[in-house]
């Protein structure tokens, strides 16, 4: 089995498309298909369904995809190792980031890494933790920020960066504004304000009610921090969410949770095998998250 051999398999998987696979690889149909055509004899099964209108993975396919993907990332990332004994970065850095990272100041982390290595291009994508998580293990991202999962596979790596506790967002008007403390049983019968399924620390909310046995009823949803706090804020509905929210220029108010508030993680996922640019961020992050370096945001 050979490298290009798999590099032709994942485009065309990835395109659905021999000549448009043959395009992207820059080579010719003919020799693309022929290479194909000898790894499915290799592995003594067809990879492809082959029709005049569309090309789908077969079964065995599918379960080569992720291998191939990971045994090219690999590839890459020995690459990447020797680039950066030789003090070169190169290539392409893939980040993906929940849509509120209060840790560090990305974008500004981001622009320092870029100062440092130029010639490595930056790729960056917002979506949820669990789909994040999942774009890691199947080699698409070299790295991501997320909330902390219960459950995390054995393929990736987990790094905590910080952790904080839950508070409560109400409305000026609310009976709780005025409160130290408010307790999560009190909040049943609470019309609620929280991120869509598997965005920011919607997931992670929804387990720490479900286990203090408060049934809510999440009446706005939403994908961004401004307009969860604008809607908690005009009387929408409550909130439960991380207390560096409270930074943020709202008319919402913030009451802390009484007894052991739950707290929330904030993570750094990466392969196992990390890419060298992937830890150079991370060395990035640290710096800035300690305070060794200044990253302003």
């Amino acid at each position: 089995m050979e490298l290009r051999q798999l590099e032709y398999f994942v485009a065309v998987a990835e395109e659905c498309h021999f000549t448009r696979a043959a395009r992207r690889m820059h080579v010719a149909q003919s020799g693309l298909s022929a290479s194909i055509r000898a790894l499915e004899v290799e592995l003594g099964a067809p990879l492809f369904l082959r029709t005049t209108r569309q090309v789908e993975l077969t079964q065995a396919g599918r379960a080569l995809l992720p291998e191939a993907r990971r045994a090219l990332g690999t590839i890459e990332s020995a690459r990447d190792a020797v680039a950066a004994v030789q003090g070169l970065l190169r290539g392409t850095l893939s980040v993906g980031s929940l849509q509120c990272l209060h840790v560090v100041h990305l974008p500004a982390v981001l622009a320092r890494f870029h100062e440092q290595h130029p010639g490595v291009e930056i790729r960056m994508r917002q979506a949820g933790c669990g789909e994040l998580v999942e774009e890691v293990r199947a080699g698409h991202l070299d790295i991501a920020f997320v909330t902390r999962q219960p459950k995390t596979a054995d393929d990736v790596r987990v790094s905590t960066l910080a952790s904080e506790p839950l508070v409560l967002a109400c409305a000026p008007e609310s009976p709780f504004a005025g409160r130290e403390s408010v307790s999560l049983d009190e909040l049943a019968g609470q019309s609620f304000v929280d991120f869509n399924p598997d965005w920011g620390t919607r997931d992670e909310v929804d387990r720490r009610l479900a286990r203090a046995g408060v049934e809510r009823h999440v009446a706005v949803e939403v994908n961004d921090v401004h307009s969860l706090l604008d809607f908690v804020g005009f009387g929408l509905g409550v909130a439960l969410v991380p207390q560096s929210f409270a930074v943020k220029p709202t008319r919402a108010h913030f009451v802390g949770l009484a007894g052991d508030a739950p707290s929330v993680e904030t993570v750094v996922v990466t392969s196992n095998a990390v890419s060298a640019a992937a830890s150079a961020l991370v060395d990035i992050v640290l710096e800035a998250k300690s305070g060794r370096v200044r990253v302003a945001g």
